[in-house]
């Protein structure tokens, strides 16, 4: 088991040598790169939208819940909601969740191509195939992810807004106070530089899984799944290491 995952990151390594280079033809890149940015990135906004003002009003309802005491100001329910969207949810729940979206999307595609004989067909005309397939969707990914950060934060502090009308116990004067309560503008940097390296991850892990797959077409179903599960693990692990970097 040991040699088998030496292996594996030997030829991620090496893919990632042939992926990162300079492209033979500027203009296809562009137009992979477009498409890639559509397909990967525009795409997400709809499930992007609907989980962050949904995650954001329950958060804000739990929060009203349990934080009950008159002891406790209402105006903390806001403040505790906002950093938990602007820290956590914003950056790395957003990513798990469009791990299993793009991830098993990119294996997918690269996976058929590979059982097809695609990605042979285009090593047989001496294109680089790993640049020419794979660096539009990292490139892609990466240039829009900071947009589906922020867009994801917008909307869930909107939907805790919304959220305030709801709970009855909960003034939105109070919770409006919260958000801007010590707001640090750090942190939304924090969010997107953390999104960057998981964007990295699920568009790399994603496309050296369908690459490499050997086989038919459950070898690429099965392909998908480990793209997504180990680009999940990879962005935990990521999560605890940027976290302890630039927050303590």
């Amino acid at each position: 088991m040991q040699y088998k995952m030496l292996a594996q990151m030997g030829e991620y390594t090496e893919l990632m040598k042939r992926t990162i280079a300079v492209p033979g033809r500027w203009r296809m890149f562009y137009r992979s790169l477009v498409r890639e940015i559509y397909e990967l990135g525009v795409n997400s906004l709809g499930i992007v939208f609907i989980i962050s003002f949904f995650i954001g009003a329950v958060i804000t309802i739990q929060l009203s819940i349990n934080i009950s005491s008159p002891l406790i100001p209402k105006f903390t329910i806001g403040y505790s909601a906002r950093e938990i969207i602007l820290l956590e949810f914003s950056s790395t729940v957003m990513c798990l969740i469009l791990a299993g979206k793009i991830g098993s999307s990119i294996a997918s595609e690269l996976g058929t191509m590979r059982v097809t004989e695609q990605i042979d067909a285009l090593e047989i005309m001496g294109v680089n195939s790993a640049n020419y397939l794979i660096l539009p969707k990292i490139t892609g990914l990466m240039l829009f992810i900071p947009i589906l950060s922020i867009f994801s934060m917008i909307t869930g502090i909107g939907g805790g807004y919304l959220a305030t009308y709801v709970v009855d116990s909960l003034p939105t004067k109070d919770f409006i106070y919260g958000l801007q309560l010590m707001f640090n503008a750090k942190f939304i940097g924090h969010s997107i530089i953390k999104s960057l390296v998981y964007a990295f991850i699920i568009s790399s892990v994603a496309s050296y899984h369908g690459y490499c797959v050997k086989g038919g077409a459950l070898q690429v179903g099965s392909a998908s799944t480990q793209a997504v599960v180990r680009s999940s693990v990879l962005i935990l692990l990521f999560d605890v290491i940027l976290t302890d970097l630039m927050l303590t």
